[in-house]
């Protein structure tokens, strides 16, 4: 496998300015190149409850795999099926602690999950939590939402633009904890030295324009504030949910002495149904679960 090249990570969440809770988790383990979020959702305090065990259940289950013998030399493939191995016990877990304690009944949460090694990352998810990536100044969705609207805009019943006003929102059709089997969706993507990547809820998505969170993304400013910038631009905007944000910078490389200035960034695609060429690796998104 080749070397990984240097990643930097922060994560960061925030309640918001409406709700009382925060039902977001977030975690990053650099030594593994491991990162995690995951939007939780059900009454009282459940909603905390799913998304902690989530990322507990898959940190841990990544972490024994990725130290293990079976993780010398493994292709991506092999990460991805780990990958949804973990996925399976954070949703065995969540069910059975809806099932042991009456107030956690019908919980259930989102799931992004990325590791970074080598030359690839490997991201799988659940849900409308959504993965980006920072290349050349063009910020990419890279995931496609596991929500009623998204398949209303695949059907061609909604534009994007409908989408983005339309009252049905959090309807999401994957979820960890609604199923006895709920599959990841997992792909693999080439990285590149200077890569931004960026997992969020949907608390940061549903407040900012795609050309504000670009412009956030581009800032050449230290993670930390990057994270911090981008969570209080969306508070700003109403701060309706829960936010959460958890970013992997790739190192670029280093400058060669005498090299000329770098190119101009290349324009952003409008966000929408196209995606990055990626190896998919899992079905993608199904009926309602």
């Amino acid at each position: 496998m080749a070397s990984t090249p240097p990643v930097e990570f922060h994560a960061l969440t925030d309640t918001g300015r409406v709700r009382a809770q925060n039902e977001d988790a977030v975690a990053v383990h650099p030594q593994l190149g491991l990162m995690l979020l995951a939007d939780g959702m059900g009454g009282y305090n459940a909603g905390e409850v799913a998304s902690r065990l989530a990322v507990e259940q898959v940190a841990e289950h990544m972490r024994l795999w990725l130290t293990g013998a079976k993780a010398r030399g493994a292709a991506p493939a092999a990460v991805a099926q780990a990958l949804q191995a973990s996925a399976e016990l954070a949703n065995r877990a969540i069910l059975d602690a809806a099932q042991a304690n009456p107030q956690c009944m019908g919980m259930g949460t989102t799931l992004v999950a990325g590791v970074l090694r080598g030359s690839h990352l490997i991201l799988g998810h659940a849900g409308d939590s959504r993965g980006y990536r920072l290349r050349e100044g063009a910020l990419q969705q890279i995931t496609r939402d596991h929500s009623w609207l998204q398949e209303q805009i695949d059907a061609g019943l909604l534009t994007p633009e409908q989408a983005a006003v339309s009252g049905q929102r959090n309807l999401v059709t994957r979820a960890l904890g609604a199923e006895e089997v709920t599959p990841l969706e997992v792909n693999v993507f080439d990285t590149r030295p200077g890569d931004l990547y960026l997992l969020c809820s949907d608390g940061l998505t549903e407040q900012m324009p795609h050309a504000d969170l670009q412009e956030l993304a581009r800032q050449a400013v230290p993670l930390a504030d990057k994270a911090r910038r981008m969570v209080a631009l969306a508070n700003a905007l109403g701060g309706r949910d829960n936010i959460s944000v958890v970013l992997a910078q790739v190192a670029a490389p280093q400058a060669r002495p005498g090299a000329g200035a770098p190119p101009p960034a290349a324009a952003a695609p409008a966000p929408g149904p196209g995606m990055p060429r990626a190896a998919r690796l899992s079905p993608g998104s199904d009926g309602p679960g």
